[in-house]
């Protein structure tokens, strides 16, 4: 399982978003000086984050984006979902459906991918943009590296 590029890059924006709650817009020139990363690309993500309810956005002179909700209400999981779909260890099939356990062992394997995708959702569920912005700013821990 592997989170995407698009889904890192929507992270950092909204995280930046997070970061600077001024009351006007941020241009996507802005979002993307503080944190790196390419405009282009990064005007695509912001549409797709539009589209997916997570922020507005504004046009013309002082336009730019806003969050559309809270940071304590936006989970790291939806955004990764708005730009990469949902998430998952596999598109491999659901267990005793069409056909799925045909073959020696399959069945074990499907649920297996299934709980993997399962553990990443709700691990990914368990952080808020506004939990990801207080780690930023070194006011709670980071999570662990380390195995449970």
């Amino acid at each position: 399982m592997r989170v995407s590029t698009r889904g890192d890059y929507a992270a950092r924006a909204l995280l930046s978003l997070a970061l600077h709650t001024e009351a006007a817009p941020t241009s996507v020139r802005e979002i993307a000086e503080r944190t790196g990363l390419p405009q282009p690309y990064l005007e695509q993500i912001l549409l797709a984050l539009k589209g997916a309810g997570l922020v507005r956005s504004k046009r013309g002179v002082g336009g730019g984006y806003v969050l559309a909700r809270e940071p304590d209400t936006i989970r790291l999981s939806e955004i990764v979902r708005a730009v990469d779909g949902p998430i998952t260890a596999g598109d491999f099939g659901e267990p005793h459906t069409d056909g799925a356990c045909d073959h020696e062992g399959q069945c074990v394997l499907l649920t297996i991918w299934g709980a993997a995708g399962t553990h990443m959702r709700t691990f990914l569920d368990s952080f808020t943009l506004a939990d990801i912005a207080e780690m930023a700013g070194g006011r709670i821990a980071w999570p662990s590296l380390e195995e449970n």
